[in-house]
């Protein structure tokens, strides 16, 4: 018997891996240098955004200065240097004391008007807006262009023919006589027009019509969340304005216990000017630096509602 022989394995021979080849190195692009055009107007924007800031901030400065001075260092010192002593807490006790206290009435009148008012307002204009955007009904863009029409006219010139409407309705010289024309925001409703179509899909309104929600609840449980930067922005617009108005409350009151505190400041001085009480005047100093800070209390906390994309990833 012959051995069998067991055939010997044959492999296949592998291709042989190419050679690596060595990894160019990106070559490092130089910084093109600005040219001097550049340079002169990047220079030119610093310069103007400097100027902004001094023209801002210089008037508060010398209120938060003027407002530490005792009344002879007021009228005796440099508006932008500080007295000898610091006076403010005995300035702040001294304008909540005067005549019985009207300050803080002042200030109470100006949170109703402003903050009360604001706030319907900014509901109103934000249904407006959102209706005029997303709902048809006879005479659509006339209506807004009426609205636009609004906010071209300046407040000032609508002082005197709300009072004679005040004065046929028995409004003068009470509350809703500076009240109720803040709840009118023709540039409000014009911004959340802008807003409603910028920030809620028509698509979701379909999905919500097709799910049985009707427009109310669809506009208050879908649509007016999308819109809360626009209702903040319309908020702050209008408290801003509110807050600051002078030329209505003066036409409309002549009550001091329903004055808003710019009247009220006003008042005093006048008062420091005409009838030479230098006290007065010391008074409006302090009254007017209090008088800012509920405004940059309200833009710091509401600042961070300011943000767009609310509604991204909302629409597939």
């Amino acid at each position: 018997m012959t051995p069998t022989s067991t055939p010997a394995r044959t492999t296949a021979a592998s291709p042989a891996a190419p050679p690596s080849r060595p990894v160019p190195r990106p070559v490092p692009r130089r910084r093109k240098r600005p040219t001097p055009s550049a340079l002169l107007s990047r220079t030119g924007v610093t310069a103007l955004l400097g100027l902004a800031t001094l023209y801002t901030l210089a008037p508060l400065t010398w209120l938060l200065l003027s407002s530490t001075k005792s009344r002879d260092d007021l009228f005796g010192t440099n508006g932008f240097a500080l007295g000898d002593e610091v006076h403010l807490t005995e300035n702040l006790g001294h304008l909540f004391t005067a005549d019985g206290g009207v300050y803080l009435r002042w200030v109470a009148n100006t949170v109703a008007y402003a903050g009360v008012g604001a706030l319907l307002a900014s509901v109103f204009a934000v249904a407006a807006g959102y209706a005029f955007d997303k709902l048809a009904f006879p005479f659509k863009e006339r209506l807004f262009s009426l609205v636009l029409l609004g906010v071209m006219v300046p407040g000032t010139a609508l002082a005197i023919p709300l009072y004679l409407l005040a004065a046929e309705a028995g409004l003068v010289n009470t509350f809703w006589s500076v009240f109720t024309p803040g709840l009118v925001f023709p540039f409000g409703v014009y911004l959340a027009r802008v807003f409603s179509a910028s920030y809620v899909p028509d698509e979701v309104l379909e999905a919500a019509r097709m799910d049985g929600a009707g427009e109310f609840r669809a506009f208050c449980r879908i649509a007016f969340p999308m819109l809360a930067p626009g209702f903040v922005t319309i908020f702050l617009f209008q408290f801003t304005q509110i807050w600051n108005s002078f030329f209505l409350p003066l036409v409309m009151l002549s009550d001091q216990d329903l004055y808003p505190v710019n009247l009220g400041l006003y008042v005093w001085y006048s008062s420091a000017l005409s009838q030479g009480h230098p006290e007065d005047y010391l008074l409006a100093v302090v009254g007017s630096l209090v008088a800012v800070a509920p405004l940059i209390a309200v833009f710091l906390m509401l600042q961070r509602f300011w943000k767009s994309g609310m509604t991204a990833g909302a629409v597939k």
